[in-house]
Order: C-alpha cells, then structure tokens, then sequence
C-alpha cells in the first residue's frame, strides 16, 4: 500500500475561491480529493498525448508493407514471452 504525504501549495485568491467552489458543489469530498483528481487527469492525458505522437509517427513512417513470414515467427516469440 502506498503512503500518503502532505504536500502544501499557495494558491491566489482567485485559485482558492474556485477551488472551495468545486468542493461545496458536492462532487469532492475535500480539496485533497479535487487536487488529486486533477492529477489523475493530467496523467491520463499525458498517456493520450504519448499514444497520439507514437501514431503520428506511424502515419508519417509511410505506406504500410506486409509483414515477412521471419517477422510474424518472432512476433509470436515474443507474444510468448520469448526473445529470439
């Protein structure tokens, strides 16, 4: 089990008020609850963002060629687990 650690942050005025708004509309238990959801977001997008330059990149790698028969052996190696 992971532990939990206090972390402290200064927010303007502007920032704290929005925040205590999030939490009284019933949604967070606690600003604690709000922070962290919001980092859970921006993790989540950070892993979208990964996966969306990783198909970019295929796209721009050009036209797609058929796999060679050596190329689907160690493709199934290696969905048993095993290196080549």
């Amino acid at each position: 089990m992971s532990r939990t650690l206090t972390m402290n942050i200064a927010l303007p005025e502007g920032l704290r008020h929005y925040v205590a708004e999030r939490v009284e509309s019933g949604n967070y238990g606690n600003t604690s609850e709000y922070v962290r959801e919001l980092i859970r977001k921006d993790q989540q997008q950070q892993s979208v963002d990964a996966l969306r330059a990783l198909l970019q990149e295929g796209l721009a790698s050009g036209d797609a060629k058929p796999d060679t028969a050596q190329e689907l052996q160690e493709l199934r190696q290696l969905a048993r687990g095993k290196r080549g």
